[in-house]
């Protein structure tokens, strides 16, 4: 029974993990639809793909047991996909400081998981310390991935409006830290339930500040259709005006 529950869980944790590293498609279409990346932030992505690349590790047999934390090989797998995919459309669209940015910390964030990944196949050599040095790592890597949102909440209480802190990404983020802080409680695996205790009140926070921001709404900048049609108008008004002025003079 406790076996079963524990998979459960774990199938219901790559759910919501994926539905949060899906969530920033909606961003990214309209990145793409705009050719711009505005003042979206790519720190969020490139720490949640530090994450994915962690855990993956973390879940292969050179550092677990065997496959005991397979669930956590198949969702972080997906997730270094997804995570790679932003970055590279962030960092087409985005201006050369931006490009820039995004390539040094990307760079960084990879270099030291390759760092990681050799200490603990060549240093360590049982599963339990490779588990707990990787974990650690991990567990900071997760705490980063949660609390990466909060790069725009200063923004976001200065001009009042949640336009660049996606509501879904939030939300997963909530998600998915409930849902795996149970599978690691389940498979007694504190290194597992660790980070989302951390990952929980942070999601809690960003959700607070949605709700308290929600009502400002999005704004958007207006369409071509729109700029052209209130031209017309005002080329109309302007016609319109000159004939009664002709017409006055008559």
């Amino acid at each position: 029974m406790g076996d079963r529950l524990r998979l459960a869980v774990g199938v219901m944790g790559n759910a919501s993990s994926l539905l949060l590293y899906a969530a920033p498609i909606l961003t990214f279409s309209r990145v793409l639809r705009k050719r711009s990346t505005e003042e979206f932030s790519c720190v969020p992505y490139i720490v949640a793909l530090s994450n994915c690349l962690l855990y993956t590790w973390y879940g292969l047999p050179v550092v677990s047991y065997r496959w005991e934390n397979f669930p956590v090989i198949t969702i972080n797998s997906l997730g270094i996909i997804l995570e790679l995919s932003f970055i590279f459309i962030y960092i087409w669209f985005a201006p050369t400081r931006g490009k820039i940015k995004a390539g040094v910390i990307a760079t960084t964030v990879i270099l030291l998981f390759s760092i990681t990944a050799i200490i603990s196949a060549l240093v360590f050599h049982d599963h339990h310390h490779r588990k707990v040095f990787v974990g650690t790592v991990g567990l900071v890597a997760s705490v980063a991935m949660y609390a990466a949102p909060l790069v725009v909440v200063k923004q976001v209480i200065m001009t009042k409006s949640v336009e660049f802190m996606p509501f879904y990404l939030s939300f997963f983020s909530f998600l998915a830290s409930v849902l795996w802080l149970a599978y690691g409680l389940l498979s007694h695996d504190l290194l597992l339930a660790s980070p989302n205790v951390v990952g929980l009140p942070l999601g809690i926070l960003q959700l607070g500040l949605y709700g308290k921001y929600r009502k400002r709404g999005i704004m958007e900048e207006p369409s071509k259709w729109d700029l052209e049609q209130n031209n017309q108008e005002k080329s109309k008004q302007m016609q319109h005006v000159t004939n009664e002025n002709i017409n006055g003079k008559s």
